[in-house]
């Protein structure tokens, strides 16, 4: 057997290609061949198949497939086997061309250690002549982008170490060809940019060398904003020392005027103590909300990974004592931060279990670091890592619109400059606190660390935090490692911080803990200790067990719980019980607040729907605005179409009878709905009203709104009183969205409900301006455009002219609102645009306007993200999966500590929660209790 995944894919059997029936079986069997002799999970081959929405007989499909391989492959071989809940393919390495592949890369970098540097070549080339195109070339499977780019990572690799041996032989020519094609592919690359320039020097082209690097930077700084490395830098100037000034290429401006950099640069220094204000406020509420100073969080302590995760300690500590393969980096929660600047490049990697205490220390952290702050140091800023895509965004690219997301008051120029978020993170103003990398998908773990070694390569300090298991598998998966961060891991919990912190708020005479201390000092290997080993577990139990009604001794039953995953289950299952239980609320709190209470069975029911919801977005970001996701695309296509439709009936009804009627309501219906199913939803806006400095721009606007008015109304052939009448109001109707700027400071955070607040005034902004503009226009239209129309079709019943007119005004709004909404929108405005009626007046020709403006409205309010949520979530509430005021209940959760807040985003406060009620079957789902 022979398969082929080094480009297009293929299977030979018995020296005949076989043939596959769809694209199905070759995603399910490029799933298996990505990860030879490995369990592949029947769930990640629904993904491979399916990228959202697979149908309810996705499981029963994959095993199809499976079944159709099998026969094709040859049943009585035992290719593909059934592994535990998935299935593995049983293959060698010389039945695969990828494991060939690797093999001869292999033996390619022994000859070269060896000093064969030619042997070398000859066989990496060997290696190289495998590949047919582009790894899994045509296959179209999202979810396995990640595995397919690390193989063409790996290719690139080693074209980049085959032109290194070329260099080292002297075979400068021979390499340029080749390193110019892999530039062509990969403009960004810096090191094959750093190989063609070596080659070039060597044969006397340093005029096309010094060329390449300046192609390189103008690249670099007018698609990511940052220069080419040290390295390049080096290059550069040898190469330039050896010719005449007259010689050199002339220097290619990367930015332009340098002036405005300069000013741009200065602004931004302004943001930087408000930043510093903002952060530390945001942060130092999370912690009390967390209870983490009450009165301190559980003992913790950490030291170096025994995992083969991190570059050796001489190159992340510099000089060491004694054996570097013995030396250990520790310490605990207390003194983290001066540990941390005691790492010569403050580049630290955090791995730990689920619910070890990683998000913890990395908030203790960034507020240690806030509090203390050291002359040039940066900001450190806290941020999940759950939206990045390595594949799509630099580092730097992510970081600063992530800090935006969170400081909408950055983007305020008139303040801090033009793109501040971007200059701040580009200077090195800010110290990055990545937290959750496992939360974004596994295929993307390894391209990530790759990604982040690669942006912090130059000293810039960084922490991130990852699931020990996860962070090891994706090093293992390319051998890719931060090469300067030091790598700890958090200990588990020992029994006595476990004892102290259970029982550091109890009563003088409450004895409810002696059973649970006794039984952790005498069975440190017991299943409650082995639970009780995180901090997740430990703060869970004293939660669960806080009320004097309860016994923690239960916890020590051995029948009942003997087992860990069964007291972690139960600890997690009580959680949003005890939340819940009814208190007396503070008279603090505003008085709307108080008079909303949630029983635990309520919050329960609605947290399963939430958690469920992101699980199959796999995220962990809760955020208002992407509520539509929860439900099916038909549906919510079908509820975000049906209520401006009616209004659109009502119109057409209004204008010339029931059939007039269903042609507009039918066709804006259909419209909407392919749009709604089919698009994608703006996100929110970060707005406030703010007019100063807002006159251009207001202009502008105008400007062009009188432009588009007064040629709607030459178009429909209106008296010239009513042209001008259209052009002040659409001028005016776009030009009031400039007084909706951005924050003015950049000390305040985004919230969820500030952002929410926000979206809705631009969107009744937005929906005032269509609804006056629109309506106005076609009340005008209706009663004085000639009867007779331009070009009348169909026995005087269409005119194709104004609905060409409308047809592409329409295509233009619905491109505006969804994008993939511009032909259905075009199309349903081609049909309308061109109905023929009777000229009307007075009163008639009212109702028209106002119906027909109310319709454009609530279509453009619909497709806004405030819009959106809206109907949503009353949807939603109406069948009961979610309360009506979800907002209220999203804060209140924040506040009782089981959602936590990132900016404009909710997660839950623990992730092993969310994991607890998304994957737990329905028929379980219940509110435990303890006593």
């Amino acid at each position: 057997m022979d398969f082929r995944i080094l480009g297009a894919l293929e299977a030979w059997v018995d020296g005949e290609r076989t043939n596959f029936p769809g694209s199905r079986h070759q995603r399910v069997l490029a799933s298996l061949l990505l990860t030879p002799n490995s369990a592949v999970p029947v769930a990640r081959l629904v993904a491979a198949i399916w990228d959202e929405n697979p149908p309810a007989t996705a499981v029963k499909q994959v095993q199809n497939c499976i079944s159709t391989l099998r026969d094709k492959l040859g049943a009585d071989r035992g290719v593909i086997v059934t592994d535990g809940r998935g299935y593995r393919i049983v293959i060698g390495d010389e039945e695969l061309d990828a494991s060939r592949f690797q093999c001869l890369v292999r033996t390619a970098h022994q000859l070269a250690s060896d000093g064969d540097a030619a042997a070398a070549v000859a066989t990496i080339r060997r290696a190289l002549r495998l590949w047919r195109g582009p790894a899994l070339d045509g296959l179209g499977a999202h979810a396995l982008s990640g595995l397919i780019a690390q193989l063409d990572e790996q290719r690139i690799r080693a074209v980049e170490r085959c032109a290194d041996w070329h260099l080292e032989l002297g075979e400068y020519e021979k390499v340029i060809d080749q390193l110019t094609d892999l530039i062509a592919l990969h403009p960004l690359r810096e090191r094959p940019h750093a190989q063609l320039m070596t080659a070039l020097d060597r044969v006397g082209r340093q005029a096309d060398a010094l060329t390449v690097f300046h192609d390189l930077r103008a690249r670099l700084v007018d698609e990511l904003g940052v220069d080419p490395g040290s390295e390049l830098h080096e290059l550069h100037a040898k190469i330039l020392a050896k010719i005449p000034d007259s010689a050199a290429p002339p220097a290619i401006p990367v930015s332009a005027p340098g002036l405005d950099a300069g000013i741009s640069s200065v602004r931004s220094d302004r943001a930087i103590p408000h930043l510093r204000t903002a952060i530390t406020r945001q942060w130092t509420a999370e912690a009390e909300l967390r209870s983490l100073n009450r009165p301190e969080p559980i003992s913790l302590t950490w030291s170096s990974t025994g995992r083969p995760v991190s570059a050796p300690a001489a190159r992340v500590f510099g000089a060491v004592s004694g054996d570097s393969q013995q030396f250990t980096f520790s310490g605990s929660l207390g003194d983290v931060v001066t540990r941390f600047r005691e790492l010569p490049a403050r580049q630290l990697v955090v791995l730990g279990a689920p619910g070890a205490g990683k998000s913890v220390l990395a908030i203790l952290l960034t507020l240690g670091l806030l509090n203390d702050p050291r002359p040039g140091e940066p900001i450190p800023v806290l941020s999940s890592l759950a939206s990045w895509n390595p594949h799509r965004q630099h580092l730097h690219q992510w970081l600063a619109a992530s800090l935006l997301e969170a400081h909408p008051g950055l983007a305020n120029e008139d303040r801090y400059g033009r793109d501040a978020a971007t200059q701040l993170v580009l200077d090195g103003a800010v110290l990055p606190i990545l937290d959750g990398l496992d939360e974004i998908p596994p295929a993307l773990h390894a391209a990530a660390i790759d990604a982040l070694d690669h942006a912090t390569a130059h000293g810039r300090p960084l922490v991130v935090t990852c699931r020990a298991e996860e962070y090891e598998n994706a090093v293992k998966q390319t051998g890719a490692v931060l090469s300067r961060a030091a790598v700890i891991e958090i200990d588990p919990v020992e029994p006595e911080a476990a004892i102290a912190f259970l029982t550091s708020r109890t009563a003088g005479g409450d004895r409810r803990w002696e059973a649970v201390e006794e039984h952790l000092r005498c069975r440190p290997d017991s299943a409650l200790a082995q639970a009780l080993s995180t901090p997740l577990m430990v703060d869970l139990a004293k939660t669960a067990y806080t009320s004097p009604d309860t016994a923690p001794a239960d916890l020590c039953d051995p029948v009942r719980f003997g087992e860990p995953d069964t007291i972690e289950d139960h600890l997690l299952d009580t959680y949003i019980p005890t939340a819940y239980a009814p208190r007396p609320l503070s008279p603090a709190l505003d008085p709307s607040a108080r008079s909303r209470t949630y029983t635990a069975a309520q919050a329960e029911r609605w947290f399963t729907f939430l958690a469920k919801a992101l699980h199959r977005q796999r995220t962990q970001d809760l955020a208002w605005w992407h509520l539509y996701h929860a439900v099916p695309r038909y549906t919510a296509g079908l509820y975000l179409s049906i209520l401006p439709g009616l209004l659109f009936l009502i119109t057409g009804w209004t204008a010339a009878g029931p059939g007039m009627g269903l042609i507009y309501g039918g066709s804006f219906t259909v419209a909407g709905f392919i749009a709604h199913r089919f698009g994608r939803h703006a996100d929110p806006l970060h707005v406030e009203v703010h007019f100063h400095h807002s006159a251009d721009r207001f202009l502008l606007r105008f400007a062009t709104g009188v432009m588009v008015g007064v040629t709607f109304g030459l178009g429909w052939v209106l008296p010239i009183r009513f042209v001008i009448l259209l052009g002040v109001v659409f001028g005016t109707a776009l030009g009031v969205n400039v007084w909706l700027d951005v924050p003015v400071n950049a000390e305040r955070v985004s919230t969820p409900a500030t952002v929410l607040r926000n979206d809705r005034a631009a969107t009744w902004a937005h929906t005032l301006s269509f609804m006056v503009s629109l309506g106005l226009f076609c009340g005008i239209a209706f009663a004085f455009t000639p009867g007779n129309g331009f070009g009348e079709t169909l026995s005087g019943r269409f005119d194709p002219i104004p609905a060409l007119a409308a047809g592409v005004s329409t295509a233009v709004l619905g491109y505006f609102l969804l994008k993939a909404g511009g032909i259905a929108y075009g199309a349903a405005g081609f049909v309308v645009g061109g109905q023929v009626f009777p000229v009307a007046y007075g009163s008639h020709a009212v109702a028209f306007g106002i119906l027909f403006g109310l319709a454009a409205g609530l279509t453009v309010c619909v497709a806004r993200a405030w819009g959106t949520y809206t109907l949503t979530r009353i949807w939603l509430a109406l069948r009961g999966q979610l309360p009506f005021h979800l907002m209220y209940f999203l804060e209140d959760a924040h506040r009782r500590g089981v959602l936590r807040q990132t900016g404009a985003i909710y997660q839950f406060r623990h992730a092993r929660l969310q994991e607890r009620l998304a994957t737990r079957n329905d028929g379980k789902a219940g509110v435990s209790s303890v006593r």
